[in-house]
């Protein structure tokens, strides 16, 4: 993910700074009439519900937090060296990275908050699982939703080497039995922070990924964070409408010895998407920022 443009990156940077008559002056309301879907929902896609019942990992969780590579330093414990998760690990590292943890009701709203903290309690970051097979579950590209913590499968088939082929043979995609893909839905933040969104997804996009790296490690799964991709291979994969919604980083788990194979075609699947709201309103710079 780069943008060489730097004078783009210049007006966005300077055009969405905070200054004392920015904040003072600002025109901006919370239209709560407006308020924007808290998930992302395909209302033609069945669920596949992931394993609620979680195990100890051994792993403090400080040890997790504080040495991430001296806690997953035990990653070889597969044969030939491979560590590869099953459904019930990936099912946690999702819980614990964007899952909801609780509802809370206020007048006119209710507000999902999830296992990662987010400017506004928006949630702008989605989360997707591009796997080959695993124990009990096929390979395939599937989307994560915290509602009713289930994936739901966009494509079926081992897709991992477009993602191969999107970094350039990065070794982490190549040897990774999973990777995550998280990707930013402007409008679910811009709702609020209107074309500041964009700043908002490096904060809240870490914080998820820092309670993900902790996962990881507490179950000795090797994991990094790749941003170097080629995005329209990425967000052609999953399907994205740009304008809506883009993909920000990789996230490789675990190791297999095997590359996976040549990707199969990757036609669009035009899967339908509840509108996040009634009205959706975009903001030019921060678009031009990205690409």
């Amino acid at each position: 993910m780069q943008n060489c443009d730097t004078q783009a990156a210049w007006e966005y940077h300077n055009g969405t700074k905070h200054s004392y008559a920015s904040v003072r002056s600002g025109e901006h309301f919370l239209d709560f009439d407006n308020y924007p879907l808290p998930f992302k929902v395909y209302p033609q896609l069945e669920p596949i519900p992931l394993p609620r019942e979680g195990q100890q990992s051994g792993i403090a969780a400080l040890s997790a937090i504080a040495d991430p590579a001296a806690a997953a330093a035990g990653a070889s414990g597969g044969a030939g060296g491979e560590s590869i998760p099953d459904l019930a690990t990936l099912g946690q590292i999702l819980f614990f990275s964007a899952g909801m943890t609780k509802v809370r009701q206020f007048p006119g709203q209710e507000i999902f908050f999830r296992a990662a903290a987010c400017t506004g309690a928006l949630y702008e970051i989605e989360l997707y699982v591009v796997c080959g097979d695993l124990a009990g579950f096929d390979a395939g590209v599937y989307h994560f939703n915290p509602a009713d913590f289930a994936l739901r499968r966009l494509r079926a088939g081992d897709h991992r080497g477009a993602l191969v082929h999107s970094t350039a043979g990065e070794p982490a995609v190549t040897h990774a039995p999973v990777v995550l893909v998280s990707t930013g839905t402007y409008w679910r933040n811009a709702w609020k922070y209107q074309a500041r969104t964009y700043r908002h997804f490096g904060w809240d996009n870490g914080t998820l990924h820092a309670n993900l790296l902790a996962m990881c490690a507490a179950w000795r799964l090797p994991a990094r964070v790749v941003c170097g991709f080629a995005d329209n291979d990425v967000n052609r994969l999953l399907d994205l409408d740009t304008k809506r919604e883009v993909a920000l980083t990789l996230i490789p788990l675990g190791r297999a010895n095997a590359a996976p194979p040549a990707p199969p075609e990757i036609p669009p699947l035009g899967l339908e998407v509840v509108p996040p709201s009634k009205r959706v309103v975009h903001f030019p710079l921060r678009r031009r920022h990205h690409f």
